[in-house]
């Protein structure tokens, strides 16, 4: 004990910075009870008070973080800095970056999303803000070596390589290897060799032209990372509580419900526009067939019996090839290929079969049968 104490006078008090050695404590302290607090209230303890709800408002704790946040820094300047007003500031203020980072989330999402997956961004944030101000309370040196005389261009060229290592590191996806290695230097040179995770920076601008290089990749994440992440959720589930599963009126699921209607009903618009063009498609040829003209561009004459037009007796069923009364021309019949081909892709693009209704000309429809209603049967041709 009294070897802590000496320390802690020599390294803190000594070195001025008990103000951030406090504040760190606040911290850590203000997020492990405020944890504690929201598992009691979400397990309905009855001897844990539970939310503040004044009035049925429910006050979320980054209201009450914001406060201790604004006394802290406020009083710091009020006060010119002077001891011991400083610290109790800087513990103040280390109390209000819990609560307040505690929900990160809930400020980053606009949404309460505390108890989903997108709440451990929450736990992301504390963590990474406790390891920033340890970093700035061991002297931003790696492992709290002090710089001298005879070492200084040795520790400003490891400072400088690990930094340019955890930059790397981060941008390969290896998040937690590039945090930690800024306090331990050969943790973010490993993490900077490796191979970068494939939904990394790093892998969409240097593995895109290298398949071998991605799958090798693809295979140590299904392998390594999966692992790590399975114990990293286990531990963020051991602090923090472990998400609970989206229910139905949760806002989040009616977000994702009203997407997915909106792409469903989107689908079907455009089903039925192709649908609608298809059919009009259809229309038009049927009324400009039923007018005297053909659908490639040729005429017909009509007859006084619906044969006319024709040089032979294959004019005979030529009228009822589009439901009309009248006859083909001979010259349409014998267009040559290109009136075939252009009938063929009008008839494909409309959306339907390359096959023609074939009625005797003059012969009125059957009762009850609609005049546009077609038996599928290849157009007959003498």
């Amino acid at each position: 004990m009294t070897t802590l104490l000496d320390g802690y006078r020599e390294h803190i008090v000594g070195a001025h910075k008990q103000p951030l050695f406090l504040l760190l404590v606040g911290f850590i302290t203000s997020f492990v009870f405020i944890r504690f607090s929201v598992r009691m209230i979400r397990a309905q303890v009855r001897w844990w008070p539970g939310n503040v709800t004044p009035g049925g408002l429910h006050i979320h704790h980054m209201v009450f973080g914001l406060g201790f946040l604004l006394v802290g820094g406020i009083g710091v300047f009020a006060t010119y800095g002077g001891h011991p007003w400083i610290d109790l500031f800087g513990l103040l203020f280390g109390i209000g970056c819990g609560l307040v980072l505690d929900e990160f989330a809930l400020i980053l999402h606009l949404d309460d999303v505390y108890w989903s997956e997108q709440g451990r961004k929450s736990v992301d944030a504390v963590i990474f803000g406790i390891l920033f101000t340890g970093l700035l309370l061991v002297g931003y040196v790696p492992l709290g070596a002090e710089p001298t005389g005879e070492t200084r261009w040795g520790l400003v060229t490891v400072i400088s390589v690990n930094a340019l290592a955890m930059v790397v590191t981060l941008l390969k996806g290896k998040m937690w290897t590039g945090l930690l290695g800024i306090m331990v230097p050969g943790l973010s040179w490993v993490g900077a060799i490796r191979l970068a995770r494939p939904s990394s920076p790093w892998a969409r601008w240097r593995y895109a032209g290298r398949p071998r290089r991605r799958a090798r990749a693809l295979r140590r994440e299904r392998r390594l990372h999966r692992r790590a992440d399975i114990a990293r959720t286990w531990l963020f589930d051991l602090i923090a509580g472990a998400p609970d599963k989206v229910s139905a009126n949760h806002p989040a699921a009616h977000r994702v419900a009203e997407r997915m209607a909106a792409r469903a009903s989107a689908h079907l618009d455009a089903h039925a526009a192709r649908a609608l063009s298809r059919r009009s498609a259809r229309l038009a040829d049927r009324r400009s067939a039923a007018g005297g003209e053909h659908p490639s561009g040729s005429h017909r004459t009509a007859g006084a019996n619906g044969n006319g037009g024709a040089a032979g007796n294959g004019a005979a069923y030529g009228g009822a090839a589009y439901g009309g009364q009248g006859g083909y021309d001979g010259a349409a019949d014998q267009a040559g290929p290109r009136g075939g081909s252009q009938r063929r892709r009008r008839t494909v693009r409309a959306g339907r079969g390359r096959t023609y209704a074939v009625r005797p000309t003059g012969q009125p429809l059957r009762p009850g049968r609609h005049r546009w209603l077609r038996t599928h049967t290849r157009r007959m041709s003498r």
